[in-house]
């Protein structure tokens, strides 16, 4: 029986180059992740979204060792691993072809991958991101910011990945319609059985969907703690306490502004 986690990062290194010298992004990052909800947290620059990349087949030039069930993964994107690990942009709008309707950004991957009925399948996935399946025929400019991201999030699931990598899913989005995205992925989860590694600023979105939050800093892991102890108590590392305190004021002034609206 394979007890091995569903992903294992374990020692994750990468490097940039700039301006004629090597910049550690990542410096020996190490978790494992479950059936869970994992968001990784930092302020800009940490390394958190280069984790999700590295994952995602995006970077291929890290050191480590990244599984999925035991099985490690290459440095180059293969078919195997887009049907296990699907990601969700921040921005809805520049994830998505202008030119392209719904209905072609849903129907590629199936046909990369050789997958059949095509429209019965692109009918599902939008009726489960809370779509009308009319919306198939429509270009990204038509839609609202929420609309593209469900689609975005129906682009990721069509090929019935296990995992999700959300990055600040919710970011780009109008105070009023977060709620509804976070709900969406939240109830799809529930539904489809997926595990999901979040980066986020927010910790009030960690608070609505994760279970573990890990704390990014300068490249590496500060703190790893569960969800409960950043909401109902006063983290022990010094960093983590700043970005509570920083959400803190982040979240009220989102609530005074959706009041004032």
């Amino acid at each position: 029986m394979n007890t091995a986690p569903l992903l294992e990062v374990q020692d994750l290194h990468v490097r940039f180059q700039s301006g004629g010298s090597l910049v550690d992004a990542v410096r020996g990052v190490s978790f494992d992740l479950g059936r869970e909800k994992l968001a990784i947290v930092g302020e800009s620059g940490s390394g958190k979204t280069t984790v999700l990349r590295c994952l995602a087949g995006q970077y291929n030039h890290w050191h480590g060792r990244l599984a999925i069930n035991g099985e490690k993964l290459g440095r180059k994107l293969d078919k195997a691993r887009c049907r296990k690990v699907q990601m969700v942009f921040q921005d809805p709008y520049g994830s998505l072809h202008s030119r392209h309707t719904v209905e072609t950004a849903l129907a590629e991957p199936l046909r990369i991958h050789g997958i059949g009925n095509i429209s019965q399948r692109i009918d599902s996935i939008l009726t489960k991101v809370g779509l009308p399946t009319s919306f198939r025929y429509r270009y990204p400019h038509q839609l609202s910011g929420g609309q593209r991201q469900r689609v975005a999030i129906a682009r990721a699931l069509i090929l019935e990945p296990r995992i999700l990598l959300l990055d600040e899913p919710t970011s780009a989005l109008d105070v009023s319609v977060q709620a509804e995205i976070l709900n969406l992925l939240a109830d799809l989860r529930q539904k489809e059985g997926l595990t999901y590694l979040l980066v986020t600023h927010d910790l009030g979105v960690v608070a609505h969907l994760c279970d573990r939050v890990a704390v990014m800093q300068q490249g590496r892991i500060v703190d790893l703690l569960d969800c409960s102890s950043i909401v109902g108590a006063v983290p022990e590392h010094p960093y983590t306490r700043m970005l509570v305190e920083a959400s803190r004021h982040y979240s009220r002034e989102m609530v005074d502004a959706a009041q004032a609206a």
